[in-house]
């Protein structure tokens, strides 16, 4: 569907390729603040268990993004086309 020159169904597809993205270095702070804790890093490791909780948060805000795409591509007035 377009809408307001949006195709919307290709920008959800982008953001689910950006949250995909964000859940691959998800899991890679995991296993890297694992080790880092395995190996007597512990501050390391808290922190990359930080940037983990942080990219949740990132992954949240995305999903809250296709939800507002639904919304604002039910409620948009349409296109407007204008002869100049």
């Amino acid at each position: 569907m377009c809408t307001n020159g949006i195709n919307t169904a290709q920008f959800e597809q982008m953001i689910d390729q950006i949250d995909d993205h964000i859940k691959l270095e998800r899991r890679w702070a995991h296993n890297l603040g694992h080790q880092a804790e395995d190996a007597g890093y512990q501050t390391v490791g808290a922190k990359l268990h930080e940037a983990m909780t942080a990219l949740d948060s990132v992954r949240a805000l995305l999903d809250d993004a296709k939800d507002a795409l639904e919304d604002d591509a039910r409620d948009a007035s349409g296109v407007t086309v204008e002869l100049v």
